[in-house]
């Protein structure tokens, strides 16, 4: 793939700290309005919120938390459940090694979602971006769903940083913010960095019912302090809708333990830090002024 086959961001120009970043709402409607009510209660617009992706995959209110979201009128990128259920794919997309556990529970939340989407919100998935760009506090970024080579791209924090230059390089930018992986982290390589926010909608295999989302925040002229932040919400009501629902083939329990049903799609490091509280360590990016 080269820059010309990368399909075109939405350019949203000069955006000013701080900006809130989240992932996958995942049909989890407690978390997407505890979510909302954290960026009211710091006073940041919805022009300063950006969201990387999976609006609908495991929770109970599919329909309620598309709705919620484009209420509160944030920036957003498609995610792969996005593309599929806007061009009525099979499955959800999600880049899962056919026949795996994760391919075989992703097979019953996204047949409860497909039966509820209705065809207005199809077709306002299939207008979403793919990537969009904007510059913060003077630096260029990019936000994607997986990668900008594929949008269900896997990339967790332990992998080469040949997998995150590919990508970067790709982009032609400063930083990316992506999400898809369901675990937050800060990478920087070379000087250039590679965000992911976490999610929302689904713990981070860390133990804790807690989800995640970040703050891009001013740490003076050309920089950038990044942080790490848990999400609460009333995790209770959230995991007996799933009951109610029938979505009872591991996820309702990851509600509430912290904990993956299936490690498929994990990196060995990843998979060695099931249970282990996550430590989302505060960046100051650049930190070298004369790499700008």
């Amino acid at each position: 793939m080269s820059q010309q086959d990368l399909p075109a961001a939405l350019e949203l120009g000069v955006l000013h700290p701080p900006l809130l970043v989240f992932g996958g709402p995942y049909s989890n409607l407690e978390a997407t309005r505890a979510m909302r009510h954290v960026a009211a209660k710091q006073g940041i617009p919805a022009q300063q919120c950006i969201c990387t992706g999976d609006l609908i995959a495991y929770c109970a209110d599919p329909v309620a938390t598309v709705e919620e979201i484009r209420d509160w009128g944030v920036h957003l990128v498609m995610g792969n459940c996005e593309e599929s259920l806007a061009y009525n794919a099979e499955d959800c997309g999600c880049g899962f090694e056919a026949g795996s556990s994760c391919d075989l529970l992703s097979g019953q939340w996204f047949r409860y979602a497909n039966a509820r989407v209705g065809t207005e919100t199809r077709q306002w998935m299939a207008q979403l971006p793919r990537r969009l760009g904007f510059t913060l506090n003077g630096l260029r970024l990019a936000v994607v769903h997986g990668g900008a080579t594929r949008i269900n791209r896997f990339l967790f924090a332990s992998q080469p940083a040949t997998d995150f230059l590919q990508e970067l390089d790709l982009l032609n930018v400063d930083g990316v913010l992506a999400g898809h992986c369901g675990i937050p982290y800060t990478r920087l390589v070379d000087e250039r960095l590679w965000h992911n926010a976490g999610v929302i909608g689904m713990p981070a295999n860390d133990g804790s019912s807690q989800t995640w989302y970040s703050l891009l925040q001013c740490a003076g002229a050309g920089r950038l302090r990044i942080s790490h932040h848990r999400l609460s919400y009333d995790v209770s009501v959230a995991a007996r809708k799933m009951v109610a629902a029938g979505l009872t083939g591991g996820y309702d329990r990851t509600l509430l333990s912290g904990l993956w049903p299936s490690l498929d799609v994990l990196p060995e490091r990843e998979k060695r830090d099931t249970g282990r509280p996550l430590h989302c360590a505060e960046s100051i990016w650049p930190k070298n002024l004369g790499s700008e």
